[in-house]
């Protein structure tokens, strides 16, 4: 599913990441830990395609369209004056475009995916009166109407309250069973304990891949330079 070829990842030619090679597989479900600073975010920005690696390469077998990326809740712009259903309904943007008619599948779509996070009465709702487990909720019901194949998730259960938190991770464990492939920078390590099998830790300039069920390829590391 996602290739990393000698890669390095960072900002501005500066790698935070240990050299990385080696390979996600196809229906995994991974969390990426380590401590604050050690390239977790910078990674997965790489994976999605935002950032340029500094080095080496990756490579995703899937199209961009079978991509679903969730960044942290800081880097979300609040304020744009748009409802809580338009906010979803970008998520298919791929599909029919960004100016695109909301046909009456799309709009079934949305609100589905509304109710399933629980915010259906919410759609008319601006985002910026949101709390921050209600605009979790809504972020997660944009990335249900991608039903992308593969997930990339950035401290999705930061700075919100426990149901909120069980019902999102409920909702990652079925696009999982589903077969997506999911990737998330967690730091709590009783949901990592409880929900991942599969661990990439990046620490003091090292990778160390755990639980590995059906290891196909090996991630190697040694210290960035």
């Amino acid at each position: 599913m996602i290739t990393l070829n000698q890669l390095r990842a960072g900002y501005q030619g500066r790698a935070v990441t240990p050299l990385l090679e080696g390979e996600f597989q196809k229906g995994s479900l991974t969390a990426l830990v380590g401590a604050n600073g050690s390239g977790k975010s910078t990674l997965l920005k790489t994976m999605a395609g935002l950032l340029r690696p500094v080095s080496g390469s990756v490579n995703i077998s899937q199209a961009p369209a079978s991509l679903g990326w969730l960044p942290q809740q800081a880097e979300i712009e609040k304020s744009f004056p748009i409802t809580v259903f338009d906010l979803v309904a970008m998520g298919s943007w791929r599909q029919c475009g960004w100016f695109g008619s909301v046909n009456r599948q799309l709009r079934q779509n949305v609100m589905a995916a509304l109710g399933k996070v629980g915010m259906l009465d919410f759609a008319t709702a601006l985002p910026g009166t949101l709390s921050g487990g209600e605009l979790q909720r809504v972020l997660f019901a944009r990335l249900l109407i991608q039903n992308a194949e593969l997930l990339l998730l950035d401290e999705p259960f930061a700075a919100i309250d426990s149901q909120t938190s069980e019902l999102l991770m409920k909702l990652l464990q079925e696009r999982h069973q589903a077969g997506c492939t999911v990737i998330v920078v967690l730091h709590d390590m009783a949901t990592v304990e409880k929900f991942f099998p599969q661990t990439l830790r990046l620490n003091n300039g090292h990778a160390e891949w755990s639980g590995m069920s059906k290891p196909v390829t090996r991630l190697r590391s040694q210290g960035a330079s």
